[in-house]
């Protein structure tokens, strides 16, 4: 009994650094996929860098709690699985939103992004965003346009002054 204890307390403080150290969590219900989805789910994860993992309730509870992040205690409910990301922020919920829009069966219940709790619908909102490399191109684009077209106006000068003096 004494050694379960220890081991059930071993986890739970395992699983709490995980929470702590986690740059974005997703909690989903993945009840009704079946073992080749999960297998596919859990492969796109794995290349994006992300662990997703499947724990008992009462141990993910008492180490939301140790972590500072109980707030997601209420959705703890049946069985569900749990993402966690250290490095990027978006990948967790884009690729479980790009996912469960295949497969209805997983729903997305509740998120930590950046220690704060995030709703289903956050969470979702979260992966509809750009990449990063999507949002740096976009500002570069941004930053390049007043050169680009500073460039076309002196060209368009210079194209003028030459027609007049022609």
């Amino acid at each position: 009994m004494n050694k379960a204890i220890e081991t059930k307390k071993v986890k739970v403080q395992e699983i709490a650094e995980k929470f702590k150290a986690a740059a974005s969590v997703v909690v989903v219900d993945y009840r009704g996929l079946n073992v080749s989805q999960v297998t596919e789910l859990r492969k796109q994860l794995r290349e994006a860098g992300v662990e997703f993992k499947v724990y008992k309730n009462s141990l993910t509870r008492r180490a939301t709690e140790i972590a500072g992040v109980d707030g997601i205690n209420e959705s703890l409910v049946g069985p569900n699985a749990v993402a966690f990301s250290n490095d990027d922020v978006i990948a967790p919920a884009k690729i479980i939103n790009d996912f469960a829009k295949k497969n209805e069966q997983l729903e997305i219940k509740v998120g930590i992004i950046e220690g704060t709790v995030a709703s289903a619908e956050d969470v979702k909102a979260l992966a509809e965003l750009p990449s990063r490399e999507g949002l740096l191109s976009m500002l570069l684009s941004v930053l390049q346009a007043p050169m680009r077209n500073f460039a076309l106006a002196t060209k368009a000068v210079a194209e003028q002054k030459e027609e007049q003096g022609a």
